[in-house]
């Protein structure tokens, strides 16, 4: 038999279960809501994906919006590539400008730009203290409060005198600082321990060096979440594009914009559809793929 000190001992041993709460009725309601938003939400892209794989003469009527009785095709992708040059194409030995290839240029080129000029921004207004930099600070924030509407008239005639137009760069340089962009990191930058700089420059490091090792640590999640931004922002940009582009030079949604307008005969869902998964796929697989890392960017850069 097992004495007083035995039973004690495996009392104390004996790992205490605790039971699992019980979720309230306020939990529930909340995920009921959060799935009829996801529903509500994925609706549209859920019929958007199967309207493009109808054929291009199936026009939508009542009882088939869904699904066609002819079934699915690749008809409507084909039609697109074949009346706008969405993908690039092989003519006499060399490889054709696509609204692909212009796309990637612009976006890459503006965001590897503003990756440079927005630190080392946001690093000087920081780090130095200078004549003005209160007011200089202002000016570029007032950029915020400007519609770009009233810029356009000005800023092409800038790129028709530079001999830009219709130019992947013409679509690019007004972007290549960004106001935006300056506040957020100088933002960063303020919370980064002053007691780090100082130590860092005790040891004789330069201005370079402070901002690599002391500044953009510690600031990275902030950066990658404006970069996000800059990416979505830029790919689906239309009106400026639309302005200092005739042909060579435009981007996705240029080509799409051409089967907005096909209405002659009846809006052409299926093209349009078509078109428009060509534009938003690569920025929705890519949000699938990192979305943890995209919504966690924008937890640690402040983004409410």
């Amino acid at each position: 038999m097992m004495n007083d000190s035995t039973l004690v001992a495996a009392t104390i041993s004996r790992p205490v279960v605790q039971p699992k709460p019980r979720a309230s009725w306020g939990t529930w309601l909340i995920n009921l809501l959060t799935l009829i938003l996801t529903l509500l939400w994925a609706v549209p892209i859920m019929w958007a994906i199967i309207a493009s794989f109808r054929p291009p003469q199936d026009a939508l009527g009542r009882g088939d919006v869904w699904f066609s009785d002819r079934g699915v095709s690749l008809e409507s992708y084909q039609t697109v590539n074949r009346l706008a040059p969405f993908f690039p194409t092989i003519e006499d030995g060399q490889l054709t400008r696509s609204y692909y290839g212009n796309t990637l240029q612009y976006v890459l080129m503006t965001l590897t730009v503003q990756l440079v000029t927005i630190p080392l921004a946001a690093f000087a207004f920081v780090q130095y203290e200078f004549p003005g930099k209160r007011l200089l600070f202002y000016l570029i924030l007032s950029q915020l409060m400007i519609p770009t509407v009233i810029l356009l008239v000005p800023n092409f005639a800038t790129i028709s005198r530079l001999g830009l137009y219709d130019t992947t760069l013409a679509i690019a340089i007004p972007y290549f600082g960004s106001a935006f962009g300056t506040f957020l990191m100088r933002q960063a930058f303020l919370e980064v321990p002053r007691e780090l700089v100082e130590s860092a420059e005790i040891d004789g490091a330069r201005w370079h060096q402070l901002l690599r090792h002391i500044y953009l640590p510690p600031t990275r999640s902030t950066l990658v979440a404006f970069g996000m931004v800059s990416v979505s922002y830029h790919w689906n940009s239309l009106l400026w594009p639309l302005v200092v582009t005739s042909n060579q030079s435009r981007p996705l949604t240029m080509g799409l914009l051409r089967f907005t307008q096909l209405t002659d005969i009846g809006a052409q869902w299926s093209l349009i559809m078509a078109a428009t998964m060509i534009i938003v796929a690569p920025l929705f697989i890519a949000f699938l793929i990192f979305q943890r890392q995209f919504i966690q960017s924008f937890i640690n850069s402040g983004f409410k």
